[in-house]
């Protein structure tokens, strides 16, 4: 197949890339805007693939995206471009509702304009997938079931109400012009080639540094964990093998509270790289908390699972081990990010309620 895919140099974007021409004969066709996230570097080989093009466009524009389908003409459409940082979000929200919401909706009208153009076979195969999240569903508190595919929408930041906003216009794409749209919603990823503004490598890298490592509140906010790579393969499956209409959770049976996230980054670091003013639980700082932060998200996978034979290979404890070995070897890449300004401030600990915490 040729698959257009966006945000290929995102953290998970870039992922699904590396997995599809490492695992399969696809012919990838990867639109990314380069927005301070992306990454030519976390394409690995891909850039030096035949099966893979990279083209530098905004999804929100509408004659650059008719351009692609005129161009390319592609089988199925994986959508991962969006604006995903809560504490941006909070900040500045148009970026937000310009890309996750416009720039979806436009996609929406270039793939549609491109699927009534398809000869009936190849109708019959064609499919748009779209990667959003579980915070679309809000918080859940002590005691409550995992989310599911059928978890009532209780959006809660400006980050999460904009995936929900997309979630609803690719629903309504199928429903209303029968563009063969799937949905996927997913915990928190972690893995190589995340941005250092997330937590676990913001957390990995001050923690190497000797910086404080800021945790909102009293840590016990909880989310489900997914090693990215183990994502990229079910989303490839859901590619592959999803039906039309239909919405799968991809979780990775992974709580944890952020406070246990940020001990277990230390206690590796520890053992990989001992510090000799001490264990690095010392540094640990606890802050204001952020407006809105929701307290828990779990995902219920079973009923993806089953249909995508699929389960998350990784556990939390050898993905945060690969993820950390990761960081340790590619000091380059990172030391270049944390040596640069962006969005006014540097990486790590910003002043007052600014920084970026777990």
């Amino acid at each position: 197949m040729k698959l257009l895919l966006t945000g290929g140099c995102g953290f998970i974007g870039s992922a699904v890339v590396r997995h599809l021409l490492r695992h399969t004969d696809h012919v990838v066709v990867n639109v990314d805007k380069m927005t301070y996230a992306a990454s030519e570097d976390a394409l690995e080989a891909a850039t030096q693939q035949s099966r893979h093009t990279l083209v530098k466009a905004d999804i929100a524009d509408a004659q650059a995206m008719h351009h692609v389908f005129e161009t390319f003409d592609p089988d199925v459409v994986m959508h991962l471009a969006a604006e995903s940082h809560v504490d941006r979000s909070i900040d500045g929200p148009s970026d937000f509702v310009q890309t996750n919401v416009v720039g979806t909706f436009t996609l929406l009208e270039a793939a549609r304009w491109h699927y009534q153009g398809l000869n009936d076979e190849r109708r019959g195969t064609f499919r748009f997938h779209h990667i959003s999240t579980d915070e679309v569903f809000g918080a859940l508190d002590h005691g409550d079931p995992p989310f599911t595919e059928t978890t009532p929408y209780d959006p809660r930041s400006p980050y999460s109400a904009t995936k929900a906003a997309s979630d609803h216009l690719v629903r309504a794409w199928h429903h209303t012009y029968g563009l063969p749209t799937i949905v996927s919603n997913t915990c928190n990823n972690y893995g190589p080639w995340q941005f250092p503004e997330k937590l676990i490598p913001l957390v990995t890298l001050n923690a190497l540094e000797g910086k404080e490592l800021p945790v909102y509140g009293d840590g016990s906010n909880m989310r489900d964990w997914l090693f990215v790579e183990d994502h990229a393969e079910a989303l490839v499956r859901v590619a592959e093998h999803g039906k039309p209409g239909e919405t799968y959770a991809i979780g990775g049976r992974q709580p944890r509270t952020n406070l246990d996230v940020v001990k277990a980054i230390c206690a590796h670091l520890d053992k990989r790289v001992p510090d000799a003013a001490g264990p690095r639980e010392r540094l640990i700082r606890f802050v204001t908390d952020r407006p809105g932060h929701d307290f828990r998200y779990e995902i219920d996978p079973s009923r993806t699972e089953a249909a995508l034979s699929w389960t998350a290979p990784h556990d939390f404890e050898s993905g945060l081990a690969k993820t950390i070995d990761w960081y340790l070897a590619n000091r380059t890449w990172w030391e270049k990010l944390r040596a640069a300004r962006y969005a006014g401030q540097r990486l790590g600990i910003a002043p007052a309620a600014k920084g970026k915490a777990a």
